[in-house]
Formats: structure tokens, sequence, C-alpha cells
């Protein structure tokens, strides 16, 4: 067995990179909640940050967004996208990392995909497949 044997890493990436996407996620979302970035879309928009994923090398950071209500969801992103400097300078002070990563704004998309399972399994066919199963028992 060769001394450099391969760990397997948890989903999602490594421990370390997940670890650093929690952490810039925290600092994302207490700068925005904290009214940091001086934007009239970002003032009036509540954000929420889910999920923050790291590449391998932690140079690049996707952050994944969901304004309140899934209302104007590209302004914010627009708005985003703007203060990408601002932001990034303002994870690196709170964040301890060699180097501030790239940081790379997405919309959240699980909350609709969420919506529409659910829409799925209310469904009128899904019901009756449903109530024919349970009949069956």
């Amino acid at each position: 067995m060769s001394r450099h044997h391969q760990k397997s890493s948890p989903p999602g990436g490594s421990t370390r990179s997940l670890r650093v996407g929690e952490l810039i996620r925290h600092a994302v979302a207490e700068i925005l909640t904290q009214g940091g970035v001086h934007d009239p879309v970002l003032e009036t928009h509540l954000v929420t940050v889910p999920e923050v994923r790291m590449s391998p090398d932690l140079k690049l950071a996707t952050i994944y967004v969901m304004p309140l209500g899934g209302r104007d969801e590209q302004l914010v992103l627009d708005a985003l996208e703007h203060h990408k400097r601002f932001l990034r300078g303002e994870i690196a002070h709170r964040v301890n990392l060699k180097f501030a990563p790239e940081l790379r704004f997405r919309i959240d998309e699980r909350f609709a995909e969420a919506e529409r399972i659910d829409k799925l399994l209310r469904s009128p066919a899904v019901q009756k497949d449903l109530e024919s199963d349970s009949d069956q028992n």
C-alpha cells in the first residue's frame, strides 16, 4: 500500500473546505444583516445565505443567496456583484485565510426545487396513486 493513499472526502468537499465555507457564510450573513454594504437594493431586501461552496484550493467561494420571498433575485445578485470587491475585503478581515477567495454569487435554487416537488406530491395523479396503494394494503 502506498504511503499517499487517498482518503475519502465527505460529500460537498473536504472537511477544510466545508469549514472555510461555513466561516465565509457566517461572515457574509453578518455583513449583510449589519448593513455593512451601503446599497439601496441590499438595504431594502433581507438576504439569506444558506450555503457557501469552496473550490478545493480555497481560492473561489460560490455564495448561494436568496432574497426573502424570492423577489428581485436579479437585482440582489447585481448589487452583490457590484460590491464584490468590498465584500471580499471584509471577508479577508473576518476570516483568517492565507488568500481571500474570489467571490461568485448564485441564487439558491433549492427552495424553488422543494416547492416544485411539494406541488408534484399534492397533484391529483399522485394522490390517486397513493390512495390505490393504501387500498391494496
